[in-house]
């Protein structure tokens, strides 16, 4: 393994790989803030074949980003990875699976080390890259965690340790005919307006992430009565919640929980003029769309995940 700092030498610390994997087994807002890292690394290696290991729901992600990445290969899950279940049943076969792969490189992109390392260094790359947190011990290959910086510039400080150029921050979700068509459609069968469209999110995958449905309520009233139309969006699986919002509302809204795909929300955020959300998934679309939001951020760290233009966005 090739050691790491976060000064980029003059040329990359290694020829450029074949085949990499990047270990990044996270939803939906951690994948969009790995999205400037993942761009520069397609830019500096435009031939490598580059494996994600992730999540099952990030299929979708893929194939919306395949000129970023070239596959998924689904993560089993392990002990210290509470997006899954936690069981090491699966993790014997996938690691003999991962080593007849040959990978040139693996990087650890999950989080700032431990258990994510160990998983990494099963995997039996040629060279491995990530972080390690300040209690553990310094190996080659790892850079300190930049506990300091927005997620989005930690993974281009770790790409700039690689010897790589790595400058553009920005996030990026970009939208097919396909998103746009089911906007249009959306737009058709409510009467969506986008010159006064607020979106109110009030979803959120944790429930310490939620604001109260009825400060949402509060807040969307207000709007309304200051001639925004207001509509409410989230999930299927977050009808009650926005149910909720909708029914201690005195203003009318239109209600589109599980009414849209991930790329017809994307397309439906780039047409409002305001999002107001929870600490969660569409606070990192509405970024990438350049779209304004106000964001609660309820106990999570602000420092860490705030989307990086602060005038944009509150």
């Amino acid at each position: 393994m090739v050691p790491l700092n976060d000064t980029a030498p003059a040329v990359p610390i290694f020829p450029a790989p074949s085949r990499v994997a990047i270990f990044r087994a996270l939803q939906l807002g951690d994948m969009l803030c790995a999205v400037p890292a993942l761009r520069a690394l397609r830019a500096a290696w435009p031939q490598a074949y580059i494996t994600l290991i992730g999540l099952p729901w990030a299929t979708q992600f893929v194939e919306r980003f395949s000129s970023l990445v070239d596959e998924l290969v689904v993560f089993p899950g392990a002990p210290g990875f509470p997006e899954q279940q936690e069981s090491e049943a699966g993790l014997p076969s996938f690691f003999a699976a991962m080593r007849r792969r040959r990978f040139d490189l693996a990087i650890q992109m999950h989080g700032s080390g431990g258990p994510a390392n160990a998983i990494v260094g099963q995997l039996g790359a040629r060279a491995c890259a990530g972080f390690i947190e300040p209690h553990e011990a310094p190996a080659p290959g790892l850079l300190a965690w930049p506990d300091a910086l927005p997620e989005p510039r930690r993974y281009l400080a770790l790409v700039r340790a690689l010897g790589l150029p790595a400058a553009d921050d920005t996030l990026w979700f970009p939208l097919t005919a396909q998103d746009r068509a089911e906007y249009a459609a959306l737009e058709a069968l409510h009467g969506i307006e986008p010159e006064r469209l607020v979106l109110l999110h009030p979803g959120a995958q944790l429930p310490s992430r939620r604001w109260p449905a009825a400060r949402f309520a509060e807040v969307a009233d207000a709007l309304s009565e200051q001639g925004w139309q207001i509509a409410i969006t989230g999930t299927s699986h977050e009808a009650n919640i926005t149910a909720a919002v909708l029914g201690a509302m005195t203003a009318p809204a239109l209600h589109l929980a599980g009414a849209t795909s991930l790329g017809g929300l994307a397309a439906l955020v780039s047409h409002a003029r305001l999002v107001v959300c929870n600490d969660t998934g569409i606070s990192h679309l509405a970024a990438a769309m350049c779209t304004p939001s106000t964001v609660i951020a309820s106990g999570s760290d602000t420092r860490r995940w705030a989307p990086l233009d602060h005038a944009l966005h509150h």
